[in-house]
């Protein structure tokens, strides 16, 4: 085949997001202190990404180098199953970040790390029954008509992803606004009660506003272009179109460690040990609520 300039691009974003979310994998996963949910939900949406990632490389190198149709629907089957657990996992810590505020007394319990792992079971499982689909047979191998924007998925597979992620973003929006009035009230309630200017309380409100903004603005700008042309495009539109609206929602796993992870103070304190080569994993942690991150 001749080399396509987009697989290119991909494949180096690939290995982009490759690179950063191992390094958030790794760090959570070999530091006892991060076990807390937070921490969990965090590693699995690294988790996902990192699989993306591998899954576009693997993607452009079996297509180059070793065509089968086989490995092409692993390969499909893997990119499928990683970017739906993404997206989920951007849901689930959504979910916790609203139930930190909205149960702040009840948060730190039992129920907390159960509730967490099975939102994960939950992520993971659907996550991996999109991604069989193309192995087991729902694909358009045999029928090209049924083919949609990207093969080998069908038309009706493409359309219920495509369908889920707008259900998630829609979630997702619901969500934040009830944190955003939630941290509102808060704010305000803290600067009534300790007699603080109305400035503050507006710089508090403000920050916080700020962050929602960019997390929201991020997940729209990156999956909302592929989602819609998945619902409406068809397989005989020229494949440019498809590379376009592809790549940015690649660009969600690469910016998912900057907005999650390395924002993170924890996360920040190993890293910073780790280049100064003083690492220990009995670092000292201030107990945060999923909100701060």
């Amino acid at each position: 085949l001749a080399l396509n300039p987009w697989d290119v691009v991909l494949c180096i974003s690939g290995t982009i997001i490759s690179c950063e979310n191992a390094i958030v994998v790794v760090v959570i996963f070999y530091t006892p202190a991060f076990r807390a949910p937070m921490f969990l939900l965090i590693g699995s949406l690294a988790t996902a990404d990192l699989l993306a990632g591998l899954g576009l490389i693997l993607h452009f190198a079996f297509v180059y180098f070793i065509p089968s149709e086989v490995v092409s629907l692993l390969t499909v089957g893997l990119l499928v199953t990683s970017f739906t657990a993404s997206v989920g996992s951007l849901l689930t810590i959504t979910i916790d970040r609203y139930l930190s505020l909205y149960n702040a007394l009840t948060y730190y319990s039992e129920r907390t790390v159960t509730r967490t792992y099975i939102m994960l079971i939950l992520t993971w499982g659907a996550s991996i029954c999109y991604g069989l689909l193309p192995v087991v047979g729902w694909n358009c191998l045999k029928e090209p008509s049924a083919c949609s924007i990207v093969k080998p998925l069908t038309k009706s597979h493409l359309i219920i992803l495509s369908a889920s992620f707008l259900l998630v973003f829609a979630a997702m929006l619901q969500l934040y606004v009830q944190i955003c009035r939630i941290v509102c009230r808060h704010a305000h309630q803290i600067a009534v009660q300790r007699h603080l200017l109305a400035s503050s309380h507006y710089v508090t409100t403000r920050k916080g506003m700020a962050t929602l903004a960019v997390i929201l603005g991020t997940f729209a700008s990156c999956w909302l272009p592929f989602a819609v042309y998945g619902l409406l495009g068809d397989y005989s539109y020229p494949a440019l179109y498809t590379y376009a609206t592809l790549l940015p929602a690649t660009y969600n796993s690469m910016l998912n460690p900057v907005i999650y992870a390395f924002r993170n103070q924890e996360i920040q304190k190993v890293l910073w040990a780790v280049c100064c080569g003083c690492f220990s994993s009995a670092l000292p942690f201030r107990s945060r609520s999923p909100s701060d991150v």
